[in-house]
């Protein structure tokens, strides 16, 4: 009987959840809510009764499934999958590795929710095999993995690839979340985007931005991207600032490890060559020429079912 693996992908909001063959093809895939109330104490059961639904629903015994692999927020310890913090769903000091092996009999393996997003693209997405590869996810936040050859790289205690967390504005930045100031995630997340603009069209009141953030009392990334596509200068002064720290960041991330890929995902990615572009350029401009020579800026092609597949790919290499 050919097995399937199970990739999980746990969000503040939604649990994605696959069945997956060994060769990395989705056969399966659905969400269900992620239960947050009662410091989320439901969510192991819900998961587990959500897979043995739905493989009563596809007629296939338990045997079917050989191991799954789980993508999580927070800070994690990756040999034991246990949970020290997940803000948003209320984990404190969580064994979730061994509470999910025994709802669900099957071997677990836990990672960081932004690390399995990385191996997914690597594996089947747009990384494309590549086993030296640098994910940057821009979204609420900005996250991303580091992947060397062919590995995800943890670090001492499980905190490598917090991209979001590189000073970029080392005096007189804007605050971050994680208590420091100047963070690149301050300035290339879709908050940040929004910020820089906002700070410019009140400036400038001929942009069209000044328009929307009048009529809506707020600006998101997406106008920001649009209106820069429409030749927008605030727009396109505010991406110029965004892409020049990001690319600052990246191409000192990439001195570090010559990744043969630079996947960018995350909602902010959609902004396409508006944004790529830009990035390209300031990644080139501060890069050694020889890592921008060997390195590819891609956007990621697997959206929401990066972190499924990559909890496939984790779960096939830890039976």
């Amino acid at each position: 009987m050919e097995k399937w693996l199970v990739g999980v992908d746990l969000g503040g909001t939604t649990i994605k959840i696959a069945f997956i063959t060994f060769d990395g093809h989705i056969v399966a895939k659905w969400e269900i809510p992620t239960n947050i109330s009662e410091d989320g104490k439901h969510i192991v059961k819900n998961i587990a009764e959500s897979i043995f639904a739905k493989l009563e629903q596809l007629a296939e015994p338990r045997g079917k499934l050989a191991a799954m692999g789980m993508g999580a927020p927070g800070f994690i310890d990756m040999k034991t999958g246990f949970i020290y913090h997940a803000v948003n769903i209320g984990w404190r000091d969580y064994a979730l590795k061994d509470e999910l092996e025994k709802a669900t009999g099957l071997t677990v393996t836990v990672d960081n929710d932004a690390n399995i997003a990385a191996i997914g693209e690597m594996w089947r997405g747009a990384g494309d095999g590549e086993g030296n590869l640098l994910m940057v996810t821009l979204g609420t936040g900005v996250g991303g993995g580091i992947i060397v050859n062919g590995h995800i790289i943890h670090g001492t205690n499980g905190m490598a690839g917090e991209i979001g967390h590189i000073t970029s504005i080392p005096e007189g930045g804007a605050s971050c979340n994680c208590g420091k100031t100047g963070c690149i995630e301050t300035i290339a997340s879709a908050t940040g985007i929004a910020r820089i603009a906002k700070e410019k069209v009140l400036h400038d009141p001929s942009s069209s931005l000044y328009e929307i953030l009048k009529n809506k009392g707020e600006l998101k990334a997406k106008d920001v991207a649009e209106a820069a596509e429409n030749r927008d200068h605030a727009a396109i002064d505010t991406l110029n600032e965004v892409t020049f720290h990001l690319g600052l960041v990246i191409a000192n991330l990439s001195n570090g490890i010559n990744p043969g890929k630079i996947v960018i995902g995350g909602g902010v990615s959609k902004a396409g060559s508006t944004l790529m572009s830009r990035l390209e350029k300031q990644f080139k401009r501060f890069a050694l020429p020889r890592v921008a020579e060997g390195a590819t800026l891609t956007v990621a092609t697997l959206g929401n079912d990066a972190g499924v597949i990559g909890g496939a790919w984790l779960a096939k290499h830890n039976l």
